[in-house]
């Protein structure tokens, strides 16, 4: 029984990672496939942890298994914040169809330091 319950929650962990895999292939933007990439793989490495867990039983490996997943649960948004961030600033294009750049605004100084709050009253 305890087979049966960890390969299930590993299937469901491959299966984030395969939907991970077809959004890098199907999504029409760098910065929509890294937030893709970014929460599909860590919830398929977290169910792949849990799996493996529980199919070992152990303490020590269950220790292991969750030192993996909170190590990939803090760095996986910093990493993907910094590629994004990255990517932006070296040029790399968003979606035609992006409704608004708010970082161009608070890069450029447009907002920020409040002023974002005072366009908003101005806007209503």
């Amino acid at each position: 029984m305890i087979e049966l319950a960890s390969a299930a929650v590993i299937i469901i962990g491959v299966l984030f990672i395969l939907i991970s895999a077809i959004g890098v292939v199907r999504l029409p933007d760098f910065y929509i496939r890294v937030s893709a990439i970014t929460k599909a793989a860590t919830l398929g490495v977290a169910c792949i942890m849990l799996g493996v867990a529980i199919y070992f039983n152990d303490v020590d490996v269950a220790l292991k298994a969750s030192a993996i997943f909170v190590f990939l649960l803090i760095t996986s948004p910093i990493a993907a914040h910094i590629i994004g961030r990255a990517a932006y600033e070296d040029g790399v294009p968003l979606w035609k169809k992006t409704a608004f750049d708010e970082f161009r605004d608070f890069r450029d100084g447009k907002i920020g330091k409040g002023e974002s709050e005072e366009k908003e009253n101005k806007e209503e």
